[in-house]
């Protein structure tokens, strides 16, 4: 069975077709960074997830935030649930930890601005 997909690892966005049955064999990469995409999408995608959380005392009443790392595709739902409980209060720097260890996926939830 051949399978379509855009890649995302580089700016290329390479038009790719992956051949399930045969190993994932995958043509129309240009990089190597293509065969591992393709292979990890089609079997345990991952996204980054980005979001905002309340905060108090800051310039605007949302921080944006982001995962520290892809988490599984599935989980981006009961994750933005997690995200939206939360309220922060400023100060806050990029990269300070707002969730820790969400959904027991080892990734953090992270500020992504200074407030």
């Amino acid at each position: 069975m051949i399978k379509e997909l855009v890649c995302i690892a580089c700016p290329m966005g390479c038009h790719m077709e992956v051949d399930i049955d045969n190993e994932f064999k995958t043509t129309g990469n240009q990089c190597p960074r293509g065969q591992k995409y393709a292979e990890a999408e089609l079997t345990a995608p991952t996204r980054i997830v980005t979001s905002s959380v309340k905060i108090e005392g800051g310039i605007y009443n949302r921080l944006t935030v982001k995962t520290a790392d892809p988490i599984p595709k599935g989980l981006i739902f009961k994750c933005m649930d997690e995200i939206n409980k939360v309220e922060v209060k400023s100060p806050v720097k990029m990269g300070d930890v707002i969730i820790k260890n969400v959904l027991d996926t080892g990734v953090d939830i992270v500020a992504t601005r200074n407030m």
